[in-house]
């Protein structure tokens, strides 16, 4: 008995051992639930649906127990046996006890032959003291096993990415949410060392786990904190941090340490864009105030006396900045609001290739440098739209067809019918193109493309963000085809007649 651990098979080895050494014809063993209370657990011999109405065997057993014997059960078993069918004849029950606790009560029943003799409960009460001592281990064993089970399920479903290494940083335990996050499997990652495993990084490429590991120096303040960018298989970066948690034995040795593993990589971009979203304005909102401010302070200097032309020239670029510092802050709080889900399109039937031809007209005066083409087909079909939003999108794409393509060259502003009931505007140049990992990027807040002439390149890196906004808006679509030095060419794609979908509550 005292091999098996497995509760059930347990108990009814004890059954059947117990019924032979007494020549019984049943036996049943009943066992303490969490709340104090007693209820069957293991039968032999007899229907299992009878076994709950046998209740009055056990009923009020252990008060009556503490004042001596197990009194005689003769009325029990009768009033069992008539609610039950079962004839029974005789009965013997001791409890299963350890260190003075009852744990259960072993009953075995005769339907035959004569009475239990005090030698049968001799006998009884030696097999019930090595079986109370197996029902224990094994209970125990169950307990640690569900507990294990229960911690092992909630490691492997946690939210988070929960990693264990013993003392010498190898992982003992790598869950499901660390395979999504690194995209590595816990057949990998176990039995590996965990500064091999996931190798965070700094920005500069200096390895947080082999040379700042808190396991091996830890920081003053004691909190087991590393942060750095994990770079996976696939080519994706993220930016993960781990919370250690040190667990101790009873002399105060640390057994293995329990990593708490966050994905932080929307948080660190959030903060990237809050410093860049101050970058922008402290330059690009600074520069027209400070022409505007210098040419106003130039122009009323009492000790001059400014001419006609100057004076125009001097007033036109006060005009022109303060547009320029108009259409920034525009920008700025179009995009506060389209993240607020404030965006709301004001409908009607649209033509868009009188609506390209109207973007050339006035933006063809901004440039000597370049030449435009329109080009739709006849009978373009009309769409139901913005004006405004959509002449907006127009012109942010023509200005930069303009503002990318230094050198000058042919603006091509046209369209042509797409799939699935669509129309599609393209706006093409012959500018310096876009790198092919910056294609989707350019269409995010702030994003501007890291080369020499864009950093020279006054902008806010909105101009797109709307744009794609203002389409998605219209059930559209925006994407740009381009190589480095090749030009670029921006597609938009919307539907014919189709009603725009409501972004007031989800762009």
């Amino acid at each position: 008995m005292s091999a098996r651990l497995d509760l059930s098979s347990l108990l009814k080895l004890i059954l059947r051992s117990a019924t032979e050494i007494l020549a019984g014809q049943a036996g049943m063993i009943t066992l303490r639930r969490p709340d104090g209370s007693f209820a069957p657990q293991a039968s032999i011999g007899l229907p299992i649906k009878a076994v709950p109405l046998f209740e009055p065997l056990w009923r009020d057993l252990e008060s009556e127990n503490k004042r001596g014997d197990i009194p005689d059960m003769s009325l029990r078993l009768a009033l069992a046996s008539r609610a039950t069918g079962v004839p029974l004849r005789q009965v013997v029950a001791l409890p299963l006890e350890i260190a003075g606790e009852t744990i259960g009560y072993i009953f075995i029943f005769r339907d035959r032959g004569a009475a239990f003799s005090g030698n049968d409960r001799q006998v009884l009460s030696a097999f019930a003291d090595q079986a109370a001592i197996a029902v224990q281990n094994a209970s125990l064993y169950q307990q640690v096993s569900a507990e294990r089970e229960r911690l092992d399920a909630i490691i492997e479903h946690s939210g988070d990415g929960v990693m264990i290494i013993n003392p010498y940083r190898i992982i003992q335990t790598w869950n499901r949410a660390l395979v999504n996050l690194t995209g590595i499997s816990s057949e990998e990652a176990i039995g590996r060392p965990c500064y091999d495993v996931l190798d965070l990084q700094t920005a500069a490429g200096v390895s947080v786990c082999h040379t700042a590991c808190p396991l091996l120096r830890p920081p003053e303040d004691g909190r087991l904190y590393a942060e750095g960018i994990h770079r996976r298989a696939d080519g994706l970066s993220i930016s993960l941090a781990d919370h250690y948690s040190p667990q101790y034995d009873s002399d105060g040795a640390i057994t293995q340490y329990v990593a708490n593993v966050r994905d932080m990589t929307r948080l660190r971009e959030a903060e990237e864009l809050k410093q860049t979203l101050l970058s922008v304005i402290s330059h690009e909102l600074k520069t027209p105030v400070s022409i505007i401010k210098g040419y106003a302070g130039t122009l009323a200097r009492e000790d001059a006396d400014w001419d006609e032309a100057t004076l125009a020239e001097g007033l036109a670029i006060i005009e022109e900045e303060a547009d320029r510092l108009d259409k920034l802050i525009t920008n700025l709080l179009e995009a506060s609001r389209l993240q607020a889900g404030g965006l709301k399109l004001q409908l009607s039937y649209l033509n868009l290739a009188d609506m390209a031809r109207s973007a050339v007209e006035n933006l063809q005066a901004t440039t000597a440098k370049h030449t435009f083409g329109v080009d739709f087909p006849k009978k373009f079909p009309f769409i139901h739209g913005d004006y405004e939003r959509l002449r907006e999108v127009l012109t942010n794409l023509i200005g930069n067809a303009i503002k990318y393509s230094p050198g000058g060259g042919l603006i091509k502003i046209g369209g042509e019918l797409g799939k699935n009931n669509t129309v599609r505007l393209f706006v093409s140049d012959e500018g310096i193109g876009i790198p092919l990992a910056d294609q989707e990027r350019i269409f995010e807040r702030f994003h501007r493309v890291d080369n020499r002439l864009a950093r020279q390149t006054p902008g806010t890196g909105l101009g797109l963000y709307l744009v794609r906004a203002v389409v998605e808006a219209h059930s559209g679509r925006v994407w740009v085809d381009s190589s480095p030095g090749a030009g670029s060419v921006f597609w938009v794609e919307l539907p014919i007649g189709d009603e725009p979908r409501d972004t007031s509550a989800s762009t």
